[in-house]
């Protein structure tokens, strides 16, 4: 067997609809192929387990049954349904799973949209309080018939993080892992701090800001994601307001940053749609976690504890 010397390696793979990038420090002695192969097989895994798309998932289970009587969970996909509510209940409401019950009705490759009558008939079923969690039984009962959820706006952080614990069981020290607009960082780049650009929202090969960070997760919620402009010139995009069921344009973009991705998935999309005034109030309240917005007229907000970085020129 040939000797590895101390390197970073990089490797690339697609799951959840998205590219996942990984790149790390390896140390001689450790498989950097096999390793990367089960970081990703993390990704496909919560996928199968996680996705509304696909008809054997835990959820898709939970979208056919759990509406007739309390449905027994897996461990995982319990915890992180109990932290998506947090995350509902933090926000009053602005993150909220049960979107996909007026989700489902928008379809941006057919650039297609519901009629305001399909959104009053389904936005009675956007409602995060009718998800009832049992803890002790570890069921969920979803207390309105043609409730759907879906845990796009939480899963990729919470793979992300999978992720990261089998390169730390590894013994990996320095680490970046992404997938789409969810990322951790593990140590700092071998002693300086790595650098983390935040996209221009119009712009998709210019950055807004960087930020020079280490040991922390990232998440970016933006409106170009995926979108449409539709006949009146309006970005019909998948960030929905659970109050009215369309897509908020107060904000093109939120980042959040925090100790763990599953946590600042959740939040860049609440931040978002409660945007500026009421986003920033919650950030800073929430110990240990910070964000920039990204305001409709390409402003940026920072929350207290980040000071403004130069804007790239």
């Amino acid at each position: 067997m040939a000797l590895v010397h101390a390197q970073w390696r990089y490797f690339e793979s697609s799951a959840m609809t998205t590219k996942l990038e990984l790149e790390f420090w390896q140390e001689p002695g450790f498989d950097a192929e096999a390793l990367a192969r089960r970081v990703f097989a993390e990704f496909d895994r919560i996928d199968r387990q996680m996705s509304r798309y696909r008809e054997d998932s835990e959820l898709s289970r939970i979208n056919r049954e759990a509406a007739h009587a309390p449905l027994p969970l897996s461990s995982e996909l319990f915890h992180l349904l109990a932290t998506a509510q947090r995350v509902s209940e933090l926000s009053e409401g602005a993150f909220d799973i049960s979107f996909a019950s007026v989700g489902y009705l928008y379809d941006y490759r057919a650039a297609r949209q519901p009629t305001s009558q399909q959104l009053q008939e389904a936005q009675s079923k956007v409602n995060y309080r009718a998800i009832k969690l049992d803890a002790q039984q570890q069921t969920v009962h979803l207390l309105q018939a043609g409730m759907r959820l879906d845990l796009g706006g939480i899963a990729k952080g919470y793979a992300v993080d999978k992720g990261l614990e089998v390169l730390q069981q590894a013994g990996v020290r320095h680490a970046r892992l992404s997938a789409g607009g969810d990322m951790r960082l593990l140590g700092d780049k071998r002693g300086k701090p790595w650098i983390v650009g935040v996209r221009d929202p119009r712009a998709e090969a210019k950055q807004a800001t960087v930020l020079p960070l280490s040991d922390t997760a990232v998440s970016t919620s933006g409106d170009y994601e995926r979108f449409f402009i539709d006949d009146q010139g309006e970005r019909v995009h998948h960030i929905l307001s659970p109050q009215s069921g369309r897509p908020v344009h107060a904000v093109q973009s939120v980042t959040v940053i925090g100790p763990d991705a599953t946590t600042t998935d959740g939040l860049s999309t609440a931040v978002f749609v409660l945007g500026v005034k009421k986003g920033l109030a919650l950030i800073n309240r929430l110990e240990g976690i910070d964000a920039i917005i990204i305001d409709a007229q390409r402003h940026l907000h920072y929350s207290n504890g980040l000071e403004p970085p130069k804007p790239q020129r």
